[in-house]
């Protein structure tokens, strides 16, 4: 559709290993709406990260995708699906820091320790835009600047090892979207960071958003993080996808038991002699363990429950 630039179909994943295979991603199917923050939650092991990989076609051996579309629409070629794109097709490599960009979650191991910060970001230039070096290296300055960092003439002839982490991942911010990418893709790009850090970057990455106009896949596990920066939410358990909604739908009125187990073991204060609630003391086994596909809500939200619990929904809604 037009309002969607990525539209992700029955997503599968495996990973070979020594004692059988594993099931990274089962099915995953959701949108990413263009313009817009799309927010991707769950515990560990959910499957997050490498949905991301796969969008931007990381997935190396002992993984492969086994099934499943990655549909693109940008807004300069006809659509596309990344899913099916040969290994040394040429659209890869407009995709991969071009069209899609991504903020890893520790910027030491994005950024080269024996290159400057200025020939870093430049180089993503000069891979994607047919620009000399020198206006490759002005547009790097500007961008720095726009990031937030100072004496950006001293700055960009300094190495990483010489910034701050804060610093640090507002070079990768700024070498993610020198080239003005439609979708950017933020894998828990605060989870290093100390906490007054964090609502910096948080609040730079929102702004430049909104800035930029284009869309941003969101990847965390801090529903505080998505209450503050999300358009839509997607909830993922064990390669699975539970529960798609707005950031309102999904933070204020949860349907599905995983959503509610989520929210209830946010870190707070308990009262004397109380235990802080867990997933485990929410959410019952078969509310995780058995599969059920999307179905499409009244209220335009997706959920995976058994017919018997949809039903369960209808009946409190009327």
């Amino acid at each position: 559709m037009a309002d969607n630039l990525l539209e992700i179909r029955d997503l599968a994943v495996e990973f070979g290993t020594d004692i059988g295979t594993t099931h990274a991603l089962r099915e995953v199917s959701f949108d990413v709406l263009r313009g817009k923050v799309t927010a991707i939650v769950g515990e560990s092991g959910s499957g997050k990260s490498v949905t991301a990989n796969c969008i931007m076609r990381l997935i190396q051996p002992p993984g492969r995708i086994t099934g499943g579309k990655i549909h693109f629409s940008p807004n300069d070629a006809p659509a596309y699906d990344i899913a099916a794109l040969p290994n040394k097709d040429p659209r890869l490599l407009d995709l991969r820091g071009g069209s899609v960009s991504m903020v890893f979650q520790e910027p030491m191991t994005a950024l080269s320790p024996v290159y400057t910060v200025g020939n870093q970001v430049a180089e993503a230039i000069l891979c994607h835009r047919n620009v000399s070096k020198e206006e490759a290296f002005e547009e790097a300055a500007d961008m720095l600047r726009r990031v937030g960092i100072d004496n950006v003439d001293r700055r960009i002839q300094q190495y990483p090892f010489e910034f701050s982490g804060g610093m640090r991942q507002r070079v990768v911010i700024a070498m993610a979207l020198v080239c003005h990418p439609q979708l950017l893709i933020c894998d828990e790009p605060t989870t290093a960071l100390d906490v007054t850090i964090q609502a910096e970057i948080l609040t730079l990455i929102r702004d430049l958003q909104k800035d930029l106009k284009n869309s941003v896949l969101f990847i965390t596990h801090d529903l505080g993080v998505v209450a503050q920066m999300a358009d839509q939410v997607v909830v993922m358990y064990q390669g699975r996808v539970l529960e798609v909604g707005s950031v309102r739908q999904v933070l204020k009125t949860p349907v599905h038991p995983y959503t509610r187990g989520l929210l209830a073991a946010i870190p707070g204060l308990a009262t004397k002699g109380a235990r802080l609630a867990t997933i485990a003391s929410v959410v019952g086994d078969a509310d995780l363990t058995t599969p059920h596909p999307l179905m499409t809500l009244a209220d335009g939200r997706q959920v995976s429950l058994s017919s018997a619990q949809l039903a369960d929904l209808e009946l409190t809604d009327d």
